[in-house]
């Protein structure tokens, strides 16, 4: 019966997401569900009872006008589906996310990190008499950082390059391949809360060694290497907001390729995207939320003034609801 399901939806696919096309669909499931039980009673087997009602319920031409949708067929009021991205390459794609995900999310933490090497290495050039040499040291410690870097930015870059049609073209999920990335995507979402909220505490709290090395007075050697710190806990931050808002984000992308205004848009509540009737509305909203937590960010680092700068959450909420009660479609 699961095979008669997917083909069903891929039937509808194409379809505007209307009541009219709703209802027959509803009343198309009914019928082949039907005719399935009656052939099992009568003896055939899953696969001859499944062939059968594919066979003769499987051309929606035939029976649009029974089920009053022959005008969406005959004026073509449907979407176009374009490349079916199959089970197989979904599974690809995400594995291969995967693993730009956390190439880039590491060469970001190496590009924060790099300044360390000067700082430490400077440190212990103050103890030495060979302080040149270690800055030098710590200078080439940087670049090597920040070389290591756009080395693993460019690889992922290349390594994805083969999904760029996800992108350039139109594309669509059957049923079967979009429930299972909704599944896959529900399953990491514990993960995804637990990774970013673990940044972000990071980020907020990345301050607590240089504070407490600067309140016990210890020596300047120690104090200068807990800028060092503070740039490491921070890196390891972001490193987990970039790696999981990245894979998240890979999820998100192909659940969104079908057309949103179509029944293969409909398939999961992921796909339900917001749309808004100005353009440049719907491009600003697209970057909202990130551009809010930047804000939130850079403002709390800047002023440290923590117990304030929250204020901009509850703000954000109300424009949005504003903006989208205006343009929403």
């Amino acid at each position: 019966m699961e095979a008669i399901k997917n083909y069903l939806e891929s039937m509808f696919l194409s379809l505007p997401n209307t009541p009219e096309v709703q209802k027959a669909k509803y009343e198309l499931e009914q019928m082949m569900e039907d005719k399935y039980n009656e052939l099992i009673a009568n003896g055939k087997t899953e696969n001859e009872a499944i062939g059968t009602v594919i066979a003769e319920f499987g051309n929606l031409d035939e029976l649009a006008e029974d089920l009053g949708i022959d005008s969406y067929m005959k004026t073509g009021q449907t979407f176009e589906t374009g490349r079916m991205v199959s089970l197989a390459e979904a599974k690809k794609y995400l594995n291969a996310s995967s693993r730009e995900a956390f190439m880039i999310a590491l060469g970001v933490l190496f590009c924060i990190a790099s300044p360390i090497a000067t700082i430490v290495m400077s440190s212990i050039g103050d103890l030495t008499p060979f302080q040149d040499l270690f800055d030098a040291l710590g200078v080439i410690g940087l670049f090597l950082f920040i070389a290591v870097a756009v080395a693993l930015f460019v690889v992922s870059g290349i390594a994805m390059n083969r999904w760029a049609f996800l992108e350039k073209e139109r594309c669509s999920m059957d049923f079967a391949t979009t429930e299972y990335v909704e599944n896959q995507r529900n399953m990491y979402r514990t993960t995804h809360a637990a990774l970013l909220s673990i940044g972000i505490i990071f980020c907020i709290l990345c301050a607590i060694p240089a504070v407490v090395i600067d309140a016990l007075h210890l020596s300047p050697v120690i104090e200068d290497i807990s800028g060092a710190a503070v740039l490491m806990i921070v890196a390891i931050g972001v490193f987990m907001i970039v790696l999981t808002s990245i894979k998240m984000g890979s999820f998100n992308k192909l659940l969104k390729l079908n057309d949103s205004r179509s029944i293969g848009g409909q398939y999961v509540d992921s796909q339900r995207i917001e749309n808004y009737s100005n353009k440049t509305v719907a491009a600003l909203m697209s970057v909202y939320w990130p551009t809010v937590s930047c804000l939130y960010l850079v403002w709390s680092f800047l002023s440290f003034d923590w117990h304030i700068t929250w204020i901009i959450w509850p703000i954000a909420a109300i424009l949005h609801k504003f903006i989208k009660s205006i343009w929403s479609n």
